[in-house]
C-alpha cells in the first residue's frame, strides 16, 4: 500500500496506540473524581498537559484539549464572538479556510456578526495590506489558516501577527492542523493568541486535538457543563487518547527535525515529474507552500476516477478536503484562487507524510502516469 492521503488522515504511531492501551487500562478514573484513582488520573493529565505545553513553547495552562479541528475552530471563533461581542461584533478571515472555520463563520453572520472574507491571489496568498484595509476599531478577531489543507498554501502569518500586536483590541486565531510537524510556527513570536491542532493529523488517536489560550483571552464555552479544561471545555477527559495524542505530537516533532528535508525532496520530486506532463496542471505554488500538498488537475480525467483507478493498486490519494470530498462540484478554495471551474473539478489532492519513502513515490509516479495513459486512451 501507498498512502498518500495523509491531510485526510495519518496512521497512528504504534509508540501512540501502546500508550492509548495503557492509559485506558491503569488510568481509566475519572480525573475529576476525588478518590485515590482519579488522583493518578489527575496526574497523568496534568503530566500530558505539561508535555504538549513544553512542545509548543508555552504554559500548561494556555493548553485546552478538545476533540480535535472542527472542535477547537468552533471554539476558538465562536468563544472569542460570544465573549467579546460587546466590544465589537467584526470579524476576519480568508476565503480559503477549512469547512470548519468558514461553516462557523456563515453561522455568526446568522447570529448577527460582520464577517469580512478575504481574497487571495493566485497562489492561494492573502495580502497584508487587505487585512490593513478591512481591520477596523470593532474587529474583534482575525482568524487565518496556516497551511491550506487542499493546495498547501502557507499564510504570512509572522507578517500579519507583527502587524497585529499594535491592535491591542484584536485577537488572531491560526488553524495550524496542516501545518503541524511541517511548517514550524512560534506561537509567541507572532503574537498569535489561539491556534489549533489536531491529532489525527501528526499520527495520533482520532477524536483528540488541543487549543492554544493565551493567558488572558476569554472564551465562552460551546458545552454547558463541568469545570473541566480551565473552565473552557465541559465534559470527561478522553485521557487516553490525550496521552496518545501528546506521545504522538513529541515523536512527530522529533522526527520533523531529523526528516524535514527528505519530505521536502520527495515532494520537489513528484512536482519535477508532473512539470513534464503537458496533460498536468499543477495548482500548488512553488514558493510559499508545505512540503507535503500537491494539487493537481489532469486535464480530461474526472478525478474521483483516477482516485479509483489508483485504488486499484492499493494507492491513496483524493479530491479536495476530506470534509467536503462527498460534494459535488468544483473546490471552493480552488475557485477563490481564480482557477477555472473545469479545472478545480478534475483536481486531486497528494499528500506525504514523514512516513513516506523514496521508493513509494517512484512507484506511485510509474503508476500514476501509466494510469493517465489507460485513461485517456478509454476516453478518446
Amino acid at each position: 500500500m501507498i498512502y498518500l492521503d495523509n491531510s485526510a488522515t495519518t496512521k497512528p504511531y504504534p509508540e501512540a496506540l501502546e500508550t492509548f492501551n495503557i492509559v485506558s487500562n491503569q488510568f481509566f478514573a475519572n480525573p475529576s473524581s476525588i478518590h485515590g484513582l482519579g488522583g493518578l488520573s489527575e496526574e497523568m493529565l496534568k503530566r500530558s498537559r505539561t508535555q504538549a505545553a513544553e512542545l509548543l513553547g508555552v504554559k500548561p495552562s494556555e493548553i485546552t484539549f478538545t476533540s480535535g479541528g472542527t472542535e477547537g475552530n468552533n471554539l476558538a471563533i465562536k468563544g472569542v464572538a460570544l465573549s467579546y461581542s460587546q466590544r465589537g461584533k467584526h470579524i476576519i478571515t480568508t476565503e480559503i479556510e477549512h469547512a470548519a472555520t468558514y461553516n462557523a463563520f456563515k453561522q455568526l453572520e446568522n447570529a448577527g456578526f460582520e464577517v469580512t472574507y478575504l481574497p487571495v491571489n493566485h497562489k492561494g496568498r492573502v495580502n497584508l495590506e487587505d487585512l490593513k484595509k478591512a481591520c477596523r476599531k470593532d474587529t474583534i478577531l482575525i482568524s487565518i489558516i496556516h497551511v491550506n489543507n487542499e493546495v498547501g498554501t502557507v499564510q504570512p502569518l509572522q507578517e500579519i501577527g507583527e502587524w497585529l500586536k499594535e491592535q491591542r483590541a484584536t485577537l488572531f486565531h491560526v488553524d495550524h492542523v496542516q501545518g503541524i510537524g511541517k511548517v514550524p510556527l512560534n506561537l509567541k513570536e507572532y503574537g498569535i493568541d489561539l491556534c489549533t491542532i489536531s491529532g489525527h493529523k501528526f499520527h495520533g488517536p482520532k477524536g483528540t486535538g488541543l487549543l492554544f489560550v493565551r493567558g488572558g483571552v476569554s472564551l465562552s464555552p460551546l458545552f454547558s457543563g463541568g469545570s473541566q479544561e480551565l473552565n473552557r471545555r465541559a465534559g470527561t477527559e478522553n485521557l487516553p487518547g490525550i496521552a496518545a495524542m501528546v506521545k504522538a505530537l513529541r515523536i512527530n516533532l522529533e522526527t520533523s527535525k531529523r526528516h524535514l528535508d527528505d519530505l521536502k525532496c520527495l515532494k520537489n520530486k513528484m512536482i519535477r515529474s508532473f512539470e513534464t506532463n503537458d496533460d498536468l496542471i499543477i495548482h500548488t505554488p512553488a514558493e510559499f507552500s508545505a512540503p507535503h500538498i500537491i494539487n493537481v488537475t489532469i486535464k480530461g480525467i474526472k478525478a474521483e476516477v483516477l482516485v479509483h483507478a489508483l485504488e486499484e493498486d492499493d494507492i491513496y490519494v483524493s479530491t479536495k478536503s476530506a470534509c467536503s470530498s462527498r460534494e459535488g462540484g468544483a473546490s471552493r478554495v480552488l475557485l477563490a484562487m481564480g482557477i477555472p471551474e473545469d479545472e478545480a473539478a478534475h483536481a486531486i489532492r497528494i499528500s506525504l507524510s514523514l512516513e513516506n519513502t523514496s521508493d513509494e513515490i517512484d512507484r506511485f509516479l510509474d503508476i500514476f502516469n501509466k494510469k493517465i495513459n489507460e485513461l485517456k486512451s478509454v476516453m478518446g
